[in-house]
């Protein structure tokens, strides 16, 4: 990782993911979590305001130390403790059936292996646990489908990784889960082939 990946990312996470109509869609995805929480891809903390009061204490993982720092401050801010791991989502240092609930926003995009990384969500998650995510992906529109191929290579050097084509719905699926809830929409103040939105929780499929 590089100045570019470490420092001026982060800067531009933050000013670019920390809108109103995102922070209403956070709200949305996190208003039923509950015990233990681990969310992977924490970023630089945003997700912090939106979580239930309820909530005291969440495990975070995140590879990126320029993002881990500025989270680190943000979460002064807040009443939760935040446990922050530098680590990747492929590769979590948790036992199985740690967690009853895991979290990730805006995070699968931009993972190196996302079907490991789902796999490691599923083994750190208890049985009677559930997964909780917000993340954009490929529009059920074809047009915009084509666009978004056409931008991916371009997306990924911009944004550290990001990619704009990923079947969120398929991949979860894929990995052993059984979504229970979905809604999928177009975040208003993201052009379309940046914002369409995977927002849902899923479960173990057993």
């Amino acid at each position: 990782m590089g100045l570019y990946t470490n420092v001026l990312f982060p800067m531009g996470y933050d000013l670019m993911m920390s809108s109103e109509t995102k922070g209403e869609a956070r709200a949305r995805q996190l208003s039923q979590v509950s015990g233990d929480i681990l969310e992977i891809g924490f970023g630089t903390g945003l997700n912090l305001p939106h979580y239930p009061q309820h909530v005291q204490k969440i495990t975070t993982v995140d590879p990126n130390p320029g993002m881990n720092s500025k989270a680190e401050k943000r979460a002064r801010q807040y009443q939760i403790k935040v446990d922050i791991h530098p680590f990747k989502g492929e590769q979590l240092p948790f036992a199985d059936n740690s967690f009853d609930s895991v979290v990730t926003s805006y995070t699968l995009c931009s993972v190196e292996n996302i079907r490991q990384t789902l796999t490691e969500l599923r083994r750190v998650l208890r049985p009677s646990g559930h997964y909780y995510f917000l993340e954009h992906g490929l529009s059920h529109e074809h047009h915009i489908q084509k666009w978004q191929y056409r931008l991916n290579s371009i997306q990924k050097i911009v944004s550290a990784g990001c990619q704009l084509n990923l079947d969120i719905k398929m991949l979860i699926r894929e990995a052993g889960f059984q979504i229970i809830q979905l809604n999928e929409f177009y975040m208003s103040d993201d052009p379309k082939t940046h914002g369409y939105m995977y927002q849902g929780i899923a479960k173990c499929d057993v």
